[in-house]
C-alpha cells in the first residue's frame, strides 16, 4: 500500500492526497491562515527557494489587496471611501471582482462580494456572533447587491453607486490565490503538483506520475474520523464551504456564517457544500453560491457548467444529516 501523505484542511474537514510522498514541499502564511504546495517531480535546493520566494510574494500581494483584515488593503481603501467616484484599482483586483460578478449574474446573486455589512450585522467579522433587529437589517440590505460594485476594465476602475457598500472577497480570493500560485508552477516549468490555500481550495495540477489523477480524500464534515468520499483531480480545483467553520447559537437556533445575500439572514439547513471547478477562483465563488441555493436549485444550475460535480450535506429539524451528489 503506498503511503499516503497529508496535505491541507478544507473548511470542514482535512484532505489527503493519496500516492508517493513528493519531492519537495513549500508552505507559508497568508490571508491569516496556510498555504502549501505539494511538488511531484525531483526540485533542488536553489529552485525550490527561488520558487518559495516567487509564490510568497505573490501572496503577499494579493493579501495586500484584498484582506478585509488589514486596515490598508487596497479593499479596505476602498470600504472606507465616501466619494461615490471612480478609483483606480490594481489588475488583481479588477480580475477578481470581473469574475465575481459574472458569477452573481448567473445565479442571480446567490454569490455577492458586499455581504461585508451583513457579516458585520451578524457579529463574524472580528466578533462571537449576535442576532442584529429587523431595523438594523433592513438600513444594512440598502447597501448589500453586487450591483452595487461597478466596473469600467477599460480604464481600470471600480466605484460604488451606494454609500457604505463594502467587499468582501473572503469567499473568492483563496481560489483566485490558488489559481495565481498553478500559474507561477506552470511558468516554472512545473506540470504536477498540488496547491492549497486556506484549506478550502485545493488544485491538482497535471497528475502523479503512476495516476491519471491526484487523490483527495475528504473527511465527514460531522465527523472527522470518517472519509466521506474521494475524488480525482488533474488540471481541477475542488473547493468546500462549510457551517462549522464559524458558527453561534442562540435561543436553539444554530447560525453560520454563509449569508443569503439576498434575505440578510445566515443560511438554513445546509451543512457543506463541496465543488469541483475548472479553476480555483470559480470553485471558491461556487462552493458559497450552491450553499445558498440548496439542493434542488443549485441541481439546475449545475448543469450550466460542463464536467462539475457537487456534493451537498443537507441537515432537517431532527439535525439529522443527508449527503446529496450532483453531477
Amino acid at each position: 500500500m503506498k503511503r499516503r501523505t497529508f496535505i491541507t484542511l478544507l473548511a470542514v474537514g482535512p484532505v489527503a492526497a493519496c500516492g508517493r510522498p513528493a519531492h519537495a514541499t513549500i508552505r507559508g502564511l497568508t490571508m491569516g491562515t496556510s498555504y502549501t504546495v505539494e511538488l511531484a517531480a525531483p526540485i533542488d535546493d536553489a529552485a525550490r527557494t527561488r520558487l518559495a520566494q516567487l509564490i510568497d510574494a505573490e501572496l503577499v500581494a494579493i493579501n495586500r489587496s484584498m484582506s478585509t483584515y488589514d486596515p490598508g488593503s487596497e479593499v479596505s481603501e476602498f470600504n472606507r471611501r465616501e466619494d461615490l467616484g471612480w478609483a483606480p484599482a490594481s489588475p488583481g483586483l479588477l480580475e477578481v471582482l470581473a469574475s465575481a460578478s459574472r458569477i452573481s449574474t448567473a445565479n442571480q446573486g446567490a454569490f455577492d462580494v458586499t455581504v461585508g455589512p451583513l457579516m458585520k450585522a451578524w457579529g463574524f467579522f472580528n466578533g462571537d456572533g449576535r442576532v442584529p433587529t429587523d431595523t438594523e437589517l433592513r438600513d444594512v440590505m440598502r447597501r448589500v447587491g453586487y450591483q452595487h460594485v461597478v466596473l469600467d476594465r477599460s480604464s481600470r476602475t471600480i466605484r460604488f453607486d451606494v454609500a457604505g457598500v463594502e467587499i468582501d472577497l473572503g469567499g473568492i480570493a483563496k481560489g483566485y490565490a490558488v489559481d495565481r500560485v498553478v500559474a507561477l508552477l506552470r511558468q516554472d516549468g512545473i506540470t504536477a503538483a498540488v496547491v492549497s490555500a486556506g484549506g478550502s481550495t485545493v488544485y491538482g495540477l497535471g497528475h502523479p506520475p503512476d495516476r491519471a489523477s491526484w487523490e483527495v480524500r475528504i473527511q465527514d464534515p460531522l465527523n472527522s474520523s470518517n472519509v466521506a468520499f474521494t475524488v480525482g483531480l488533474a488540471n481541477r480545483a475542488l473547493s468546500m464551504a462549510g457551517r462549522s467553520a464559524k458558527t453561534f447559537e442562540r435561543n436553539g437556533v444554530l447560525y453560520s456564517h454563509i449569508m443569503d445575500p439576498r434575505t440578510g439572514r445566515p443560511v438554513q439547513g445546509v451543512v457543506a457544500v463541496a465543488v469541483t471547478s475548472e479553476t480555483g477562483t470559480e470553485g471558491d465563488a461556487l462552493d458559497d453560491a450552491l450553499f445558498v441555493m440548496g439542493m434542488e436549485k443549485s441541481r439546475g444550475y449545475l448543469r450550466r457548467f460542463r464536467g462539475t460535480n457537487a456534493w451537498i450535506w443537507l441537515s432537517d429539524p431532527r439535525r439529522s444529516v443527508r449527503f446529496v451528489q450532483l453531477q
